[in-house]
């Protein structure tokens, strides 16, 4: 057993172990108990569901607090609210997927969540693969810095440009790789089907799968911004990995509830860039201002923390007007 306590990127083994099985306890849970059949989710519901995975996420916060310090502990809270906050921008995008493709809800909570396991996946080889560039040349964390800054200061004065679905590369690669259904075939990937030259079955992909890929995609730009941020936060790869997969793995949840009012939430990106812009000056401060001492954890925490609630805040007065107009 002695195995357990070996350090692995610069953390216990059985620390890893330990939120591996959280991750597939949860996963299991939700698949094979509270969604074992394909149905629609209601908005109360998805808020339920959200804040039981907000609750675990901050409890395994809690844990990282007591046993690895205070420290620790706030780099992952940090690095959990950010992610957690540029997860609603991915909602807008998803929900455009979605309809694109014509899939009904009850079949979006399961592609979701395969949708999720991949980023798991996906996630912790960029986040390994950003970590030994760190390792090997500290100023590579100067470019995500700069970077950040850059793209924060880009969000102030650049409208959002809409997702082009119809001309998505993995989309038309996808479809000269295989043929692909015109119909959905119920929760169903991939069918076995008479091709209509040949009269022979062949294997081919069902809307539901393109929608999947281009989802996983999409997540991938995304997480352009996202990781750079938390390295800039910390670069303890632990702390890195978990705060993202932890703010990830409940978006699926989430998902039902902030689709319906995501365009309430159109001023948060403001609050974002500010996060972005402060998160990335942070590592120039402590380098050049502080003369290479560490820029306190605390008040990194609380400036994120009270920029996205002030961005959730503004947005949802800014936007009151039309929640009454939809109901009268």
């Amino acid at each position: 057993m002695e195995f357990l306590f070996i350090d692995w990127l610069g953390t216990p083994v059985w620390f890893w172990l330990s939120f591996l099985l959280l991750v597939v306890t949860l996963t299991a849970f939700d698949l094979g108990v509270l969604h074992k059949d394909d149905r629609e989710m209601g908005i109360a519901e998805s808020l339920k569901l959200s804040a039981f995975y907000i609750g675990i996420a901050l409890l395994f916060g809690a844990w990282i607090w007591y046993s690895r310090g205070p420290e620790p502990g706030m780099q992952y809270y940090t690095g959990f609210f950010i992610e957690k906050a540029l997860s609603i921008d991915n909602v807008f995008v998803i929900s455009l997927i979605f309809t694109y493709f014509a899939i009904p809800a009850k079949y979006q909570y399961r592609a979701l969540l395969w949708g999720i396991i991949a980023v798991i996946v996906l996630r912790g080889l960029m986040i390994a693969g950003g970590a030994a560039l760190v390792n090997q040349a500290y100023w590579v964390l100067y470019l995500f810095a700069a970077f950040l800054i850059f793209t924060g200061i880009k969000m102030f004065f650049v409208g959002d440009e809409p997702m082009d679905v119809a001309n998505n590369p993995a989309v038309r690669f996808i479809s000269r790789l295989m043929p692909v259904t015109r119909e959905l075939h119920g929760q169903r990937f991939f069918v076995r089907i008479a091709d209509p030259k040949s009269g022979k079955l062949v294997t081919s992909a069902t809307p539901l799968f393109l929608a999947l890929v281009v989802i996983n995609l999409a997540d991938l730009v995304f997480a352009v911004d996202s990781v750079p941020a938390i390295f800039a936060i910390t670069t303890d790869t632990f702390i890195v990995y978990t705060s993202n997969i932890m703010a990830i793995l409940g978006l699926r949840a989430l998902y039902f509830a902030l689709a319906a009012m995501v365009h309430r939430f159109h001023y948060l990106k403001y609050a974002l860039a500010a996060v972005l812009v402060f998160i990335g000056a942070k590592i120039f401060i402590s380098d050049f201002v502080l003369t290479g001492a560490k820029f306190p954890p605390l008040l990194s925490l609380g400036v994120t923390f009270a920029l996205i609630a002030a961005g959730i805040v503004y947005s949802l007065w800014k936007t009151r007007n039309e929640t009454k107009e939809q109901n009268t």
